[in-house]
């Protein structure tokens, strides 16, 4: 059966951002006030072949904490579903 995983790699929370910081300091040369934070991270979508949604879940997960995602410095979610 075919899935489609959607994942999100952020930033830890306790980390600095500098990409993120750089765009909201610059936010007011484009005439947009009002923004107090910005945090960039990676957004993947994969489309994969499992038995069922929990192989793969575990596919997914097996990616993120081996490839996908640097685990001292990145956290990731995501959502499995059928395509």
């Amino acid at each position: 059966m075919k899935y489609a995983a959607k994942i999100n790699i952020m930033p830890k929370k306790e980390l600095l951002d500098p990409q993120g910081k750089t765009v909201a300091n610059n936010m007011k040369n484009v005439d947009i006030h009002g923004v107090l934070d910005v945090r960039i991270g990676k957004h993947i979508s994969i489309e994969l072949e499992a038995d069922n949604e929990s192989e793969a879940k575990q596919k997914v997960e097996t990616a993120c904490k081996k490839l996908l995602a640097n685990m001292i410095m990145e956290s990731y979610e995501y959502s499995v579903s059928p395509s």
